[in-house]
């Protein structure tokens, strides 16, 4: 790319100069080798070099830090794993799905605190997250979902319809769960700012630097060779353009549109004055926050995957998905109908065949990975970071005892299945939205997907 500010809103707030660091020189050698310049990446560099200032950490970034999902995601750092708890819990038992959702809930305020200790101001808010239950199916969807949480001594609020309203005033709103686990802030300064702290701790970058095959202890790219003890994947939603993975993660394409800032008046009618993120109880996701400067970034999944796991700058921008974003906006909140559209961008997130976040070091081989974030990397990428680095640094701890410590998923299936199987899933999930808001029943369709699904 030449227009670095094109990725998202969040690029184009960026101060200064996007200038990308140098590629790699050639052939070198590092303690840790690391593929991918975005948060996992970077967080995993950066609790290597707090715990050994000695390390010769590198990591090679084929555009610029943060040019994937860690700087066009909805800027929501937020608690949520995509394997639910009682899932997880009949997968690893009680007590080890507990501990991963308290450490889920942990590494939010663990970005918070360590973006105040690097002086990195990301515009944070943590106003928790609102959850709309808009239709008495999706209320039922948010009383289980309450339920389910309190089986398992966490706490996950019901809303009743006053309350929801209080805090954000869409259209037909009948309840919500709440959550004060999440904080909004500004994706792509956190990153930005995240790899100068890492550079400050002797981290290299190098940026422009595609790499191509990932070997035990070897990573080749088209600018030389780095040879490293240990190697770390942190691609995410590119991880299916590296040799031999494209049935790993797949790329699943997430839109956002972002008005232009709204007035005084306008957000008293909307609410989030504590900058909740927010979304309701549809199958189809969604998802919104107010930004700092009072512009309201709204996204949602829509766009179709692509056969062989393409990843292309064309799939960034789909107009009737855009389209499709505003109308939902408007009919959530009227008063925007006259609002400006500044923004329009997208990019890929990691999807694994589980649904199942992982991260894991193979001893044998050197390779350690993370990713299957499914959209909620922001947070999910600290704990991941932190628990590589205890990992590589071959400690005992807490964080690397954790379920998703080690997890395996299976592989996607190969195509044409692949391209079949996540299409119809996708229209399914908006098939079943339609046929409840007819019904009023919950639909069984959605059910039999995320079945299909593993989830």
């Amino acid at each position: 790319m030449s227009d670095y500010r094109a990725l998202s809103l969040w690029f184009d707030q960026l101060p200064g100069p996007l200038t990308p660091r140098e590629p790699l020189p050639g052939t070198t050698e590092a303690d840790v080798a690391i593929v991918g310049a975005g948060f996992t990446g970077l967080w995993t560099a950066y609790y290597l070099l707090a715990a050994n200032p000695t390390l010769r950490v590198v990591l090679l970034e084929s555009e610029i830090a943060g040019f994937g999902a860690s700087g066009r995601n909805g800027g929501w750092c937020s608690a949520l794993y995509p394997v639910g708890i009682a899932t997880l819990a009949a997968e690893a038992g009680r007590d080890a799905a507990v501990a991963q959702y308290l450490a889920m809930r942990a590494s939010v305020t663990e970005v918070v605190r360590a973006a105040a200790a690097e002086g990195i101001d990301a515009d944070v808010a943590v106003g928790g997250t609102i959850v709309l239950a808009r239709s008495a199916t999706q209320l039922q969807r948010a009383r289980a979902e309450v339920a389910e949480s309190d089986d398992f001594g966490l706490d996950l609020q019901l809303l009743d319809a006053d309350e929801a309203r209080a805090r954000l005033a869409a259209t037909g709103v009948l309840g919500a769960s709440y959550t004060p686990h999440c904080a909004a802030l500004q994706p792509a300064k956190l990153v930005r700012g995240l790899a100068s702290a890492v550079e400050a701790r002797g981290g290299v970058i190098h940026e422009r630097t595609r790499v191509t095959t990932i070997e035990p202890r070897v990573v080749y790219t088209d600018h030389g060779t780095v040879r490293a003890p240990t190697v770390v994947r942190a691609t995410e939603g590119y991880t299916a353009r590296l040799a031999g993975l494209r049935r790993a993660l797949a790329p699943v394409y997430s839109l956002i549109i972002a008005t232009e800032p709204l007035p005084e008046q306008v957000w008293d009618q909307i609410g989030l004055r504590e900058r909740e993120t927010f979304s309701d109880h549809r199958h189809l996701i969604i998802y919104g926050q107010r930004t700092a400067d009072d512009r309201l970034v709204f996204g949602g999944r829509g766009a179709p995957y692509h056969v062989g796991s393409r990843i292309d700058p064309t799939y960034d921008r789909v107009p009737p998905v855009f389209d499709a974003l505003q109308r939902t906006l408007v009919e959530l909140f009227p008063v925007l109908h006259d609002a400006r559209i500044t923004h329009r961008w997208g990019g890929p997130l990691g999807i694994a065949r589980d649904w199942h976040a992982s991260v894991g070091l193979d001893r044998a081989t050197g390779t350690a990975w993370a990713g299957g974030y499914v959209g909620d990397g922001v947070s999910t990428t600290n704990l991941a970071g932190r628990t590589l680095a205890e990992l590589i640094l071959d400690r005992d701890t807490e964080l690397t005892r954790l379920p998703w410590v080690g997890h395996r998923s299976r592989r996607w299936e190969p195509e044409p299945l692949r391209w079949l199987g996540a299409n119809a899933g996708l229209r399914a999930m908006s098939w079943a939205d339609n046929a409840e808001r007819r019904s009023g029943r919950p639909s069984r369709l959605a059910g039999l997907v995320n079945a299909m699904m593993g989830r």
